[in-house]
C-alpha cells in the first residue's frame, strides 16, 4: 500500500480547508480573467506592445537579430521566444511576428520579413520555416538603452533569465502602430497613426502640459491606416480623441477613367483591414444579384505596386449611381475606436492627452534613469582617469615604487599610501602597460578626463532639471521623427450627409412604357416634341412579335410610385430603377421593378410625393364598382405587393385617382357614357373592401377611366381609333351614383370605343401610345371645344390594325 494514502486514524484532514465552491469558481475565474487582460490580450500605454510583441522583439534583441544582421529563419526566432520567454503555442507566436511584419497592418513595421507574410486578399503567412525575419530599424528605437536600467525587469517563466517588464519606446508606438484584441469582458481597438503627427502633438504637449485634447488635435488629424484610403467625417474622431471610444467611418479611394465612349471606376486603396479579394467577390455578386446595375466587367489588376479593382461601366450606364452603389454596399467600413491599454497593470479607457501624457511619463523615467545609469559610469570613468593623470605626473617615481614592491598586493598598498589612491584607481594603474606613459598617450588621457567631466556635468544638469529633461526627450523625438516620419497617407474628407439614390438622379420629367410581355423602360419627356394633333407621331418603343404596349405614363425621376394591376393589386415602383433606354429600344424585363403574374398589367399610376393623409385614392373597376381609400393605407408596400382592392369574379381593376375635399368623381364607359356624382356617395372603404355601384352599365359596356370633376377643367376622351374631344366638366350636370349617365362621346365604327378619359386643361400636353409602340405628343389645347354626344377629332393618324393603348397628361 502507498505510503501517500492517508492511513486510517491519521490527522489529514486536518490539513484539507474547506471552500465554498462558488467563492473558488469566482476567484479562479478572476485570476483567469486578469491573466488574459494583463499577460495576453492588452497592450501597455507605455511601448504599446502586448507581451508576445514585447517578447519577440527582445528574444531578437538578445539573439542580435538586428537590423544591421542578416535575416534569421522564423522558426529560429519563433523557438527561441517560446523557448526562453512566451511558452505558448508556436502559431500564435507566429501569427503574431507575421502581423508586426505586414505593412498593411502596421504603420510602421516592426520585423523585416522576407518570404510571404500574408496579403490584403486574406492569404495566410507561408510556414515559419519558409519565411525569415530580423528586426527593423525603427522597431530598434524601442529597445534603445534598455541594457542601461532604463526599465524593470523579471524573471522568465522558469526563472533561467529575465525578461523586460516595458520597452524603452523612443516613440510612442501604441498610437503609431494602434493594437487590437479581446480580453475578458472588455475589448481594445486603437487605430494608427502618422509618426510625424504623434511627435508634433507629444512634443506640444511637452512644451503645454495644461494644453486641451483639440490643441493635440491640431497636430494629429486623425487616425493614419497603413491602407491610405478616406476617414469620412471629423465627428467620429473628435468623439474617439475626447472619449476614448468613436466609429470612424472609412471610405475606398477610387477615380474615374474614360474608356472611349464609357467610363470605369478604378478602386486605388482600400479602407484598413478590408479583404480585397471578398470586396471583389462582394462587387460580383451585387451585379449578378441586380443590386448593382449598368457594371459590364470586374477586374482585379492589383500587383507589389498597389491595389487597383477596375469596375468597368456598360454604356450609357450613370457613373454617379454605380458609383453611389458600390459606396452603400462595399466601399465603406466602420473601425471602432475603443483606446483601452494597461496603465500600472490596470485597464483604462484614454483619451488622446492620456495616451500621451501616459508615455511621456514613461520617456521621462527612462531618460532619467538612463541618465543616471550614465552619470554612474562617467564618474567611475572620471575617477580612473583621475588616478591616471597623477600616475603620469609622477610616473617616474610610481615606476620605482612599483619595481621596489615584492608583489602586486605590496605595489597597491604604496600606491594607496604614498598618493592616496583608492582601491579601484590602485589596481587600474598596477595593471596599465608602459606604453600608456608616453606623452601622446598622457595627452589623450587628458582630453577624455575633460570629456568625461564635461558629460558629468551634462548628466547632472538633466538630473537636477525637469526641462533639460524635457528638452533631451524633445531632441530624441526630432531624431526619430527626422529619419522615420513620412506623409500621411489618409485622407480625411467631410461628411455631407448620406448619399442618396435620388441625389444623383437628374431631377427630369420622363415618359414610361410597358408592354403586355412585362418589359419596361423610361424615356425623358424632352424627347418627344409636341406635334399637332393628327399626326402619326413616332417610334416609341420596339416590341417583340405578340406584344403590345399595356401602359404609358408620365412620372419624375424622383418619384416613388404606387402601380395598380388589373388584378386589383397594387406595388411600389421606384422611378429611378427604371432603366432609360432610347426610343427603339425593347427595355428590359421589369420582373425585378414589379413582380407580376401573368396576365396582370398595370392599368393605373399614382405617385406618393404629394399624397397626405387627408387625400383618398378613388378606384373603379370595369363592371363599375368604385370605393375611396385613405392614402395611409398604402403606406407600407412590400415587395410582393398588397391587395388595392377586392374583385368579384371577371371583374378587374380599370382606373384609379387621386380626390380631396374638391369636386366630384366622374366615371367613364368604353361606350361614351358618363355619370358624375359627389364623392361622399363612394364612401371610404378599406383595402380588402369591393366598393359600391358606381354606374349602371348597359349591355357589353365597361368602364374605360374615373377623374376628379370639377369645373374649372375639362374631360378630354381618346377612343381606340384615334379619336377624341374635350368637354367642359360643367356641361356634366351632378346626378346620384347607379345612374346611366350622359352621352360623352359617340362610339360608332369610326371612333371605336372609349380607352380613356383623363382631367386636362388647354395648358397640359397629351401624350398617347399605340398598341404597336407609336407614341405621339400633343397639346391639348389643340384639341377643339366641344359638347357631349359629339363625333370628336383625329388625335392621332393609326396604321391598319392599330389602336390607342394607353394615354396620360402632362402637365406643362
Amino acid at each position: 500500500m502507498s505510503s501517500d494514502i492517508p492511513q486510517p486514524g491519521s490527522n489529514a484532514a486536518a490539513n484539507v480547508d474547506s471552500v465554498r465552491i462558488e467563492d473558488e469558481m469566482e476567484q479562479s475565474y478572476i485570476d483567469y480573467a486578469m491573466s488574459v487582460i494583463a499577460g495576453r490580450a492588452l497592450p501597455d500605454v507605455r511601448d504599446g506592445l502586448k507581451p508576445v510583441h514585447r517578447r519577440i522583439l527582445y528574444a531578437m534583441h538578445e539573439e542580435g537579430v538586428t537590423s544591421g544582421s542578416g535575416h534569421r529563419k522564423s522558426s529560429s526566432v519563433v523557438g527561441d521566444t517560446m523557448g526562453d520567454y512566451h511558452p505558448h503555442g508556436d502559431s500564435a507566436i507566429y501569427d503574431a511576428l507575421a502581423r508586426l511584419a505586414q505593412d498593411f497592418s502596421m504603420r510602421a513595421p516592426l520585423v523585416d520579413g522576407q518570404g510571404n507574410f500574408g496579403s490584403v486578399d486574406g492569404d495566410p503567412p507561408a510556414a515559419m520555416r519558409y519565411t525569415e525575419a530580423r528586426m527593423s530599424s525603427i522597431a530598434e528605437k524601442l529597445l534603445s538603452d534598455i541594457e542601461k536600467d532604463t526599465v524593470d525587469f523579471t524573471p522568465n517563466y522558469d526563472d533561467r533569465l529575465e525578461e523586460p517588464d516595458v520597452l524603452p519606446s523612443a516613440f510612442p508606438n501604441l498610437l503609431v502602430n494602434g493594437s487590437s484584441g479581446i480580453a475578458v469582458g472588455m475589448s481594445t481597438n486603437v487605430p494608427p497613426h502618422n509618426l510625424g503627427e504623434v511627435i508634433d502633438a507629444t512634443i506640444h504637449l511637452i512644451e503645454n502640459p495644461d494644453c486641451t485634447v483639440e490643441d493635440l488635435m491640431e497636430h494629429v488629424k486623425g487616425p493614419d491606416f497603413p491602407t491610405g484610403a478616406e476617414i469620412v467625417g471629423r465627428e467620429a474622431i473628435h468623439s474617439a480623441y475626447t472619449t476614448g471610444r468613436g466609429r470612424v467611418r472609412m471610405r475606398a479611394s477610387y477615380e474615374i477613367e474614360e474608356m472611349g465612349n464609357r467610363e470605369r471606376i478604378v478602386i486605388t486603396e482600400l479602407p484598413y483591414q478590408q479583404n480585397k479579394a471578398k470586396l471583389v467577390e462582394h462587387i460580383a455578386e451585387l451585379v449578378n444579384d441586380g443590386t448593382l446595375d449598368g457594371v459590364s466587367d470586374l477586374r482585379d489588376e492589383s500587383d507589389r505596386d498597389g491595389i487597383r479593382i477596375v469596375v468597368e461601366l456598360k454604356r450609357g450606364a450613370l457613373t454617379d449611381v454605380v458609383e453611389n452603389q458600390l459606396l452603400e454596399h462595399c466601399l465603406e467600413k466602420t473601425f471602432g475606436v475603443i483606446n483601452l491599454a494597461l496603465v500600472d497593470g490596470e485597464p483604462q479607457v484614454l483619451d488622446l492627452k492620456e495616451l500621451i501624457s501616459h508615455y511621456l511619463k514613461h520617456r521621462r523615467e527612462v531618460v532619467r534613469r538612463r541618465s543616471q545609469h550614465d552619470l554612474d559610469e562617467a564618474e567611475e570613468r572620471a575617477h580612473i582617469l583621475s588616478g591616471r593623470l597623477t600616475a603620469l605626473e609622477n610616473a617616474d617615481d610610481v615606476v620605482e615604487l612599483i619595481r621596489e614592491a615584492d608583489d602586486r598586493d605590496g605595489a597597491k598598498s604604496a600606491l594607496r599610501e604614498v598618493y592616496e589612491f583608492s582601491e579601484r584607481q590602485a589596481d587600474h594603474i598596477v595593471r596599465m602597460q608602459l606604453g600608456s606613459l608616453t606623452a601622446l598617450e598622457a595627452e589623450e588621457i587628458e582630453t577624455e578626463y575633460e570629456n568625461v567631466e564635461s558629460e558629468i556635468d551634462r548628466l547632472e544638469t538633466i538630473l537636477a532639471s525637469d526641462a533639460e529633461l524635457d528638452r533631451v526627450i524633445t531632441d530624441e523625438l526630432r531624431a526619430v521623427q527626422d529619419e522615420y516620419a513620412d506623409d500621411r497617407r489618409t485622407r480625411i474628407v467631410e461628411d455631407y450627409g448620406t448619399v442618396t439614390h435620388e441625389d444623383l438622379i437628374p431631377d427630369e420629367e420622363v415618359v414610361v412604357v410597358m408592354t403586355e410581355n412585362d418589359y419596361i423602360k423610361r424615356m425623358p419627356a424632352g424627347q418627344f416634341d409636341p406635334q399637332g394633333r393628327g399626326g402619326k407621331g413616332i417610334i416609341g418603343t420596339k416590341l417583340k412579335d405578340g406584344d403590345r404596349v399595356s401602359a404609358v405614363f408620365r412620372a419624375n425621376t424622383h418619384d416613388y410610385l404606387l402601380t395598380f394591376t388589373n388584378q386589383g393589386y397594387v406595388y411600389r415602383l421606384k422611378v429611378y430603377e427604371v432603366p432609360e433606354m432610347g426610343r427603339t429600344a425593347r427595355g428590359k424585363s421589369a420582373i425585378n421593378l414589379v413582380d407580376l403574374d401573368d396576365g396582370e398589367a398595370i392599368t393605373a399610376v399614382v405617385a406618393t410625393d404629394d399624397l397626405t393623409d387627408e387625400e383618398c385614392l378613388t378606384m373603379v373597376t370595369r363592371d363599375g364598382y368604385v370605393k375611396r381609400t385613405c392614402a395611409s393605407e398604402f403606406e407600407n408596400i412590400h415587395s410582393g405587393g398588397l391587395i388595392a382592392t377586392r374583385l368579384e369574379d371577371g371583374d378587374e381593376l380599370v382606373d384609379v385617382a387621386v380626390t380631396d375635399d374638391d369636386g366630384d368623381l366622374l366615371i367613364g364607359t368604353q361606350r361614351g357614357m358618363a355619370i358624375r356624382f359627389p364623392k361622399e356617395e363612394a364612401r371610404e372603404m378599406g383595402r380588402s373592401a369591393r366598393g359600391v355601384n358606381g354606374v349602371d352599365l348597359q349591355g357589353d359596356d365597361a368602364v374605360a377611366g374615373v377623374v376628379t370633376a370639377t369645373d374649372d377643367a375639362d374631360l378630354l376622351t381618346v377612343t381606340e381609333n384615334g379619336y377624341g374631344k374635350r368637354t367642359p366638366m360643367s356641361e356634366y350636370s351632378t346626378q346620384s351614383r347607379y345612374g346611366k349617365g350622359l352621352k360623352d362621346i359617340k362610339t360608332n365604327e369610326r371612333n371605336g370605343r372609349v380607352t380613356a378619359i383623363e382631367s386636362a386643361t388647354a395648358d397640359d400636353d397629351l401624350v398617347a401610345m399605340s398598341d404597336t409602340g407609336q407614341i405621339m405628343r400633343t397639346p391639348v389645347g389643340d384639341i377643339s371645344t366641344v359638347g357631349r354626344n359629339t363625333m370628336g377629332v383625329t388625335i392621332m393618324a393609326l396604321e391598319d390594325g392599330d389602336g390607342i393603348a394607353c394615354i396620360d397628361v402632362l402637365e406643362t
